[in-house]
């Protein structure tokens, strides 16, 4: 199954992808690691993105969407993947169709995950990670096991980012609203949206998420 899952910063998109690769077995494809990774790799597109990271310069549409074209090449990505932070823009929807489609292959759903803008300021304000293995957690709605312990790896080295609070949440949604709900739209005509209620209970979204992805 491959699969963009749509929403607001804050509106619980990590949570649930991490949720669907444990169950699934697909990766979820960060670009920023995407990047990364290709640069560590040298391969040729990794080598025009450091070009250009060297130079200073944004690493255009055509780099990236030619680094997440090399990464679903990858044999973990035969039964699927789940794009994270990516597309964010129409032009760049465009493009990964194109991708895709020279590929012989398509998106089979995108989910977008609605919150309303006073509860994702609640959320975003409370949320960090495990320092070593990127698992997320929050303060009230998704706290470790035990407490100061990840869960999964048994770290006790924690992290927030430093734009995760109240002062900066309306200005990462006003870009969200100008560049990406546009999407929404998007994939509705293409017939491949689904929306739900992110207000819920994070185990009750995740039941609708495997609803969903049950009639693939």
């Amino acid at each position: 199954m491959r699969l963009i899952l749509l929403g607001p910063p804050g509106a619980g998109k990590g949570t649930q992808a991490q949720r669907i690769v444990e169950k699934y077995g697909i990766p979820q494809l960060s670009t920023g690691d995407m990047l990364r990774a290709a640069v560590a790799a040298q391969t040729e597109i990794g080598k025009q993105a450091k070009a250009l990271m060297d130079a200073g310069k944004l690493v255009s549409d055509d780099v990236v969407i030619g680094i997440v074209s090399e990464r679903i090449d990858a044999d973990d990505c035969a039964k699927g993947f789940i794009l994270d932070g990516f597309p964010r823009t129409l032009a760049q929807a465009d493009a990964t169709e194109a991708m895709l489609a020279r590929k012989g292959v398509s998106l089979d759903k995108v989910i977008e995950i609605r919150v309303e803008d006073e509860v994702l300021a609640q959320r975003i304000a409370g949320r960090y990670t495990c320092a070593n293995c990127g698992t997320g957690y929050h303060d009230t709605n998704l706290k470790p096991k035990v407490e100061g312990v990840c869960d999964k790896c048994g770290s006790t080295e924690f992290k927030r980012r430093p734009d995760d609070n109240a002062e900066t949440v309306m200005t990462r949604l006003q870009a969200y609203y100008k560049e990406t709900s546009p999407l929404i739209g998007y994939y509705y005509a293409k017939g491949k949206l689904v929306s739900i209620d992110g207000m819920a209970a994070i185990e009750d979204v995740t039941a609708e998420i495997d609803k969903i992805l049950s009639s693939l």
